[in-house]
C-alpha cells in the first residue's frame, strides 16, 4: 500500500481521503432488478438462517420467521437481503452441503415467491449452494473466500452473469507485509473472477473485517479502507456486531450498536459503497447522515 503521508490534513484545507470513490454512480444489474452504486450508500440486511450465528443464531431458522424478517428489513430501508445458511463466527462448525442447501434454498424460493422487492444475496462459498440459490431466485453471490475455496464458484457466477462479492480471507492471520498482502489477495480474487468470465461491473470487494485477521489487523485495515476503494471496485463493509467493535467497547455483540455506527460512518467516508448490517433502521440513518455530509 501507499504511504499514509497523503492523508495528512494541509493547513486551511478540509480533510478528504484522496481516493474517495463517491465521484459518480453506475448501475449494478441484479438479473431482473437493479441497484445504483455511488448515488448513496446501499444497505444490505443480514438474514442468518442458522441455529448458531454469533449474535442472532436460531432467531430466523424457520421459513416463516425468515420471510417475515426479510420483509421487515426492507421496510426499515434495506436495499438487499443477504441469506446465509452457515455460521462463520470464530470456532464455527462447518455444515454439509446438503444441510446448507436445506437451510438456504427454501428461504430464497419463499422470498422470491412472496415478491421481495429487493435483490437477494446468498452468503456461501460452495458453488452448488450458489447455483441452486440462483435457480431459486437469488441475484448476488457473496463468497467469504473470494472464489478461492471452491474452484467452481467463479464459473457459476460467470454463467449466471450475477454480481459477486469477493471477500478477503485467510486461514491464519499470518502476514509478512500486511497492508500489501491484503491488496494482493484481493487482486488475486479479482483475477480468478475475471479469468472465469465474470464482468468487472459485477465485482464488489469486501475487506473481510474479522476474517483471517487479528484485532490489531482489523483496526489497521479500518484506517486504510480508502486504499481498497482505490482499486476501482465498489467496496462492501461488514463490521456489524463484529468482535473488533464489541471488544473495543467492552460489551457483547448485541450491545455494539454505537460502535458499529462509528465504523459505518468511517467506512463510508473512505469510499465504501455498501454496508452489511443487522440493525438496518439505525444504520440506514447513520448512512444517510454520513452521505449528506460527504457526497456534496
Amino acid at each position: 500500500m501507499n504511504s499514509d503521508s497523503n492523508d495528512i490534513r494541509e493547513p486551511g484545507r478540509p480533510f478528504a481521503y484522496p481516493s474517495s470513490r463517491h465521484a459518480g454512480s453506475r448501475p449494478l444489474r441484479c438479473r431482473d432488478l437493479e441497484l445504483t452504486i455511488g448515488g448513496r450508500t446501499l444497505v444490505m440486511g443480514i438474514l442468518n438462517v442458522t441455529p448458531d450465528s454469533f449474535s442472532d443464531g436460531g432467531r430466523y431458522d424457520s421459513l416463516d420467521r425468515a420471510v417475515e424478517r426479510a420483509f421487515a428489513m426492507v421496510e426499515e430501508g434495506a436495499d438487499m437481503i443477504d441469506v446465509g445458511g452457515e455460521s462463520t463466527r470464530p470456532g464455527f462448525a462447518p455444515v454439509t452441503l446438503e444441510e446448507e442447501l436445506e437451510r438456504v434454498v427454501p428461504v430464497v424460493r419463499a422470498l422470491t415467491e412472496a415478491g421481495l422487492p429487493v435483490p437477494i444475496s446468498v452468503d456461501t462459498y460452495k458453488a452448488e449452494v450458489a447455483r441452486r440459490a440462483l435457480d431459486a431466485g437469488a441475484h448476488i453471490v457473496n463468497d467469504i473466500w473470494g472464489f478461492k475455496r471452491d474452484p467452481q464458484m467463479a464459473t457459476v457466477a460467470a454463467a449466471y452473469d450475477c454480481p459477486v462479492i469477493l471477500m478477503h480471507n485467510r486461514a491464519e492471520a499470518v502476514y509478512e507485509d500486511y497492508d500489501a498482502e491484503v491488496i494482493a489477495d484481493l487482486r488475486a480474487c479479482v483475477d480468478i473472477a475475471r479469468r472465469a468470465g465474470v464482468k468487472d461491473d459485477n465485482i464488489v470487494l469486501d475487506p473481510g473485517i474479522g476474517f483471517g485477521k487479528t484485532y490489531e489487523h482489523n483496526l489497521r485495515l479500518m484506517n486504510r479502507l480508502h486504499h481498497i476503494a482505490a482499486l476501482g471496485y465498489p467496496v462492501l463493509l461488514g463490521t456489524s456486531r463484529k468482535s473488533m467493535v464489541y471488544r473495543t467497547l467492552g460489551t457483547t455483540p448485541n450491545d455494539a450498536l454505537e460502535g458499529t455506527a462509528a465504523t459505518v460512518a468511517f467506512g463510508i467516508a473512505q469510499g465504501c459503497s455498501i454496508i452489511r448490517v443487522h440493525d438496518v433502521r439505525e444504520m440506514k440513518r447513520v448512512a444517510a447522515m454520513t452521505d449528506a455530509m460527504i457526497r456534496h
